[in-house]
């Protein structure tokens, strides 16, 4: 047997700190099941995982990596498995832990649980051979995906589903302005803002990541540079409207345009803040403008059922696939991580587990 090993933030450092450390897979208790992973996807959470949240302690030592797609090796004593997962089977890793038993938890809303954390984030996570999940966690993967194509798939477009669909209640013929259209969740919302019957205004930061935003199906793309001379060309774009949903990610440096380019009533819906966290406006814009503002995490557990349903609907033709920018092997993964920080790529970094 191959030896098992993780990665682990002994002490919180820069992106590429993690470190190598030989163990022992644990047993699954009750309700748990242990996975011999064969791939996992890195997101941002990775990185700040190994920086460190000011105010927001974490367990360490502790293995990032939220996303993972393997095999069931190993299940608890009465454990019951989803539909369509069996003992041995191929399975994905839905990221969102919650208790189960509260009110958040019974009607559906699993992602406001008070005890609601994310795998590697609030507990070990992929950046491993093996890892212990609750069986509840687990979701079969489509037939025709690779196991890297799995572990792409749950936390972006879990993120961008919730986002555009639960938060903004995006309707048809609507128009959404994505920030950062080349990253993971990016990439993801392009596809489904299409899916949904909307049109894209993607923003990247390259004429290379530009096509690749096109090729998913974005309606028009702009290469990010004055955002004054952004925030013209979306009300050019538009007829001088303005976007009905901005899909806001990036945080602080981009907070005052989508404010700007947000039409009268529009939506503004955030989930990221990698450019900052401490932002300022003009209160008049918001009331004046009569704009709502929704913060995201993450997303109801049943969103990933939903769209698994779409995609078996439509497997000639999927209306939304993952996208891969770079597999490492997961014995790479500090150079993943910094591959990823360097925001070069465009969609999923991902580890591929030998």
């Amino acid at each position: 047997m191959a030896e098992a090993y993780r990665f682990r933030v002994n002490q919180h450092g820069p992106a590429g700190s993690p470190v190598r450390e030989a163990f022992v897979p644990g047993d699954p208790r009750p309700g748990w099941v242990r996975l011999e992973l064969r791939a996992m996807a890195l997101n941002h959470l990775d990185l700040w995982t190994t920086f460190g949240l000011p105010g927001y302690p974490l367990p360490l030592p502790l293995t990032p990596g939220c996303d993972g797609a393997g095999v069931v090796a190993a299940m608890g004593e009465g454990t019951v498995l989803p539909p369509g997962v069996e003992p041995g089977g191929s399975v994905m890793i839905a990221p969102g832990l919650s208790c189960g038993v509260c009110p958040a938890c019974l009607r559906g809303d699993d992602m406001l649980c008070p005890a609601y954390g994310v795998v590697g984030h609030a507990s070990d996570g992929t950046a491993a051979t093996h890892v212990l999940v609750p069986a509840a966690n687990l979701l079969p993967i489509p037939g025709n995906w690779s196991f890297e194509q799995a572990a792409a798939f749950p936390l972006v477009f879990l993120t961008a589903w919730e986002m555009l669909v639960h938060k903004a209640a995006l309707r048809p013929g609507e128009t959404v302005l994505v920030w950062g259209g080349g990253s993971g969740v990016g990439s993801a919302a392009i596809q489904l803002v299409k899916a949904l019957g909307a049109q894209a205004i993607a923003v990247v930061g390259s004429e290379a990541k530009a096509i690749r935003c096109w090729e998913l199906g974005a309606e028009h793309v702009i290469v990010r540079g004055d955002l004054k001379a952004l925030s013209a060309k979306v009300r050019e774009l538009t007829g001088k409207r303005g976007v009905d949903v901005v899909f806001e990610h990036t945080g602080a440096a981009t907070w005052g345009t989508s404010l700007a380019v947000c039409t009268r009533g529009g939506r503004i819906v955030t989930c990221g803040a990698t450019t900052g966290r401490e932002t300022s406006f003009d209160l008049r814009m918001l009331f004046a403008k009569q704009l709502q503002i929704r913060g995201s995490y993450m997303g109801r557990r049943e969103h990933l059922w939903t769209l698994l349903s779409l995609l078996q609907r439509n497997s000639t033709n999927p209306p939304f696939r993952p996208v891969i920018d770079k597999v490492f092997d997961l014995a790479e993964y500090p150079e993943a991580q910094l591959h990823l920080e360097a925001g070069q790529g465009f969609g999923k970094v991902v580890c591929r587990i030998s």
